[in-house]
This record gives C-alpha cells, structure tokens and sequence, in this order.
C-alpha cells in the first residue's frame, strides 16, 4: 500500500483510496409531483431484512435529492454489465444522447409508480423511511415495498472503470 491513511487526511487522497473499492452500479430513480429523475450511484446497500430497509447515498447538490423527499419514494435498479450505457447517461456523462435522458433507455413504472429498469438485475422499489445529511450527501433509508430481481452478472466499478465481474 503507497499511502496510509491518517487522521485528517485530505479529501483527494481519501477519494483516490476509495476508488480502488470495487462497488456495484446502481440508478436510482423517483417520479411524482417532485418530477422524474435519476442518478447513477454506487453507495447503495442493505441495512435490515427484517423490516426490508437499504441505503442509499446521493449528492445534495443533485436534484434527485429533492424530488426524492417531495416524492417520499425512490428505486434502486442494479445494473447489469450490458447497461453501461444507463449508468453513463444518469452520471451525466452519455457517449452519445443527452444527459439524464429518460427517452434515451427503456423504462417501465414499477408497481409504486417510480421508474424502473425492466431488465435491471435487481430493483428494489422504497419509500422514505429516514434520511440524513451527511458530509456532501443525503443518505436514505428505503423501506422496500417491491423488490424483484433478473438474471443478468451485475456491472461492477472500480479505479473510475466500469467493470465486470468474473470468476477465478
């Protein structure tokens, strides 16, 4: 390991050591009267499975963040490694189309209304249980009330690559 972390390190190493963290992709989604948006993240996990409840982190300065508390409902759809495009398009930064482009993928709405990914490898459909602010994000505990998965090998992220995951 070059560097060690330590009290008080900065912000640039601490992201530099994150991003050899290899996470899973993730859009997540809302629709309502606070409209119809998605971002791509990749702080999502599970918190309990007894009341069903997961985690989502989203940047304070996107405005999903607010369209989620108006909307009191998100959906967290894995991608999978065939859907890089998805998660290219909501991080802002599509090879081709415009950003945050619904019309440029296929969507459904999910039995809570929100948009979901028909093919994802896993959605998991929330309303707001809490949130908090914490650092530059808000994060969000979603009670799942749908949840339903596909067949498809999850699109992985690590060292600002997108990646797939193999066998060993």
């Amino acid at each position: 390991m070059d560097k060690l972390l330590r009290t008080g390190e900065t912000s640039e190493n601490f992201i530099s050591a994150m991003g050899r963290a290899a996470t899973g992709v993730s859009v997540v989604t809302t629709g309502g009267r606070g409209g119809r948006f998605g971002l791509t993240v990749s702080a999502v996990c599970s918190v309990s499975a007894d009341p069903p409840l997961l985690l989502a982190c989203v940047n304070r300065k996107n405005p999903t963040v607010g369209a989620i508390d108006i909307n009191g409902m998100f959906a967290v759809n894995v991608l999978g490694a065939d859907q890089r495009s998805y998660a290219e398009t909501f991080s802002g930064r599509p090879k081709s189309g415009h950003p945050f482009d619904f019309g440029s993928h296929d969507w459904i709405d999910g039995t809570t209304g929100v948009p979901i990914i028909p093919d994802a490898v896993a959605v998991f459909e929330c309303e707001i249980d809490t949130s908090y602010d914490a650092g530059t994000h808000r994060i969000f505990i979603g009670r799942v009330l749908a949840a339903r998965q596909g067949g498809a090998e999850p699109l992985a992220y690590s060292n600002r690559q997108f990646r797939r995951i193999t066998d060993y």
